[in-house]
């Protein structure tokens, strides 16, 4: 059994790898980034949580206090090419690293603007603090690099698993976090934004030490000569890559719906449950049952995204998505109700996200795929940016049942597509399973 490498003209190759070596290489880098997504998972919410009252107490007045979770939206988006491009050219550790890097440098920048009431420079912080967020989604992608095609989804499905423990801990870490500096120069909200820094460094770390070989560098060391051209690299040809492919856009269109409508009913569910005599015990509650849906039962979304197709499981993730939306509009006082429909709703989310990652990831040359995945990123939270900033107004003006509508009705256009893709576009169902 001969070792394959990578072309002459690779500028950065992976060992030399023989086929028996990937299922023990898929393990490790499995392990590795499932690790690396508990505990950089950890980073975000353990601060995230607190981000809104923190800038009200630096600029004086509740109306900023949604600017600083915009601010970190809009990072994770608008950093999501350039990594992309540099996990493009010289594979998937030195854009992890360099992300947790960032995040680690915008924690300490929301520090010193909290320590110094510096509200624009606050927004700076949170905006680099966003780049944690993009490495911890495209940490999904590079678990499916070396991933046999009809293991894929299960691939994705993991490191999305892997999230739970920070989605969970995260937030009940906030307080111990902040009042650890009690008696400092630092403010207690602030506080936490000082352990997400360690946080993101130490998961650079482990990432930079153990995430060798890089997986995207030996899938491409390990893909026909012909795809291994620097052109076929480039974030154009990620876009022409897009444009050629109808699953590839189905794809995108799922990934950037299931999202959006996820943050746009889930960000204003709290504000319906206060208008209906919930307490803050019982908001905590159905917001972990939605974030339980969401990240807690995504293995079974990709086993099942990998044995009955992509397109199935998009539409059960519209079917789920509209059921949620339809229990939580229609909920009223009935706080069981909206419960199962948050619950559901994170359900929906996962099945959507899932199929959508693996779908993307199937239906583009192995060149493009991490500068289409950074599109994919850049797409989903630029949407979900526009729908959490759309759904307060859609709430004063309409209510939260026609929020919920609305939430409804986005899926509509993704239905369509995946009916239109499958009719088409068919393929033998082995290949929609992960081909």
């Amino acid at each position: 059994m001969c070792a394959v490498k990578a072309s002459p003209g690779t500028e950065r190759t992976a060992p030399p790898v023989v086929a028996a070596d990937l299922p023990r290489l898929q393990r490790r880098t499995s392990a590795v980034l499932i690790a690396a997504q508990m505990l950089g998972g950890l980073g975000v919410p353990i601060s995230i949580a607190l981000a809104p009252v923190l800038a009200t107490e630096v600029s004086g007045t509740e109306a900023m206090s949604g600017f600083a979770s915009t601010a970190s939206v809009i990072g994770t988006a608008l950093l999501s090419l350039p990594l992309a491009a540099l996990m493009t050219a010289r594979g998937r550790r030195p854009g992890l690293v360099l992300a947790y890097a960032i995040g680690a440098a915008g924690a300490a920048l929301v520090v010193l603007a909290a320590t110094i009431r510096n509200f624009p420079l606050l927004l700076v912080g949170m905006a680099a603090f966003g780049a944690a967020s993009s490495a911890n989604l495209q940490a999904r992608f590079a678990a499916a690099d070396l991933a046999a095609p009809d293991r894929r989804a299960r691939a994705i499905s993991v490191v999305v698993w892997a999230s739970t423990i920070g989605a969970v801990l995260g937030p009940n870490l906030s307080a111990p976090a902040g009042h650890s500096f009690a008696g400092t120069s630092i403010p207690e909200t602030a506080g936490p934004f000082v352990w997400a820094g360690v946080v993101f460094v130490l998961t650079g770390t482990l990432i930079g030490v153990l995430l060798r070989p890089d997986p995207l560098l030996t899938a491409r060391a390990l893909a026909a000569p012909g795809e291994q051209t620097r052109a076929g690299r480039s974030l154009r040809a990620g876009f022409t890559a897009v444009r050629e492919s109808p699953r590839a856009r189905l794809a995108l269109l799922t990934v950037a719906v299931s999202h959006t409508t996820m943050v746009s009913i889930m960000v204003m569910t709290p504000v319906d449950l206060g208008h209906h005599g919930a307490d803050l015990e019982l908001v905590g509650l159905v917001i972990s049952g939605h974030i339980a849906g969401m990240f807690a039962f995504s293995p079974v979304m990709g086993w099942l995204a990998d044995r009955i197709g992509r397109l199935s499981v998009i539409g059960l993730a519209a079917g789920l998505l509209s059921v949620a939306a339809l229990l939580a509009g229609t909920a009223g006082p009935s706080h069981a109700q909206s419960a199962l429909g948050l619950f559901l709703l994170g359900l929906g989310w996962s099945a959507g996200m899932v199929s959508g990652s693996a779908l993307l990831t199937d239906s583009v040359p192995q060149p493009a795929r991490a500068a289409v995945q950074g599109l994919s990123d850049l797409t989903m939270n630029a949407a979900a940016g526009l729908g959490g900033a759309a759904a307060g107004l859609v709430m004063a003006r309409a209510g939260y049942g026609w929020l919920n509508a609305i939430g409804a009705a986005l899926l509509l256009p993704m239905a369509a597509l995946a009916l239109f893709t499958a009719r088409r576009h068919p393929v033998p169902a082995q290949a929609d399973a992960g081909a």
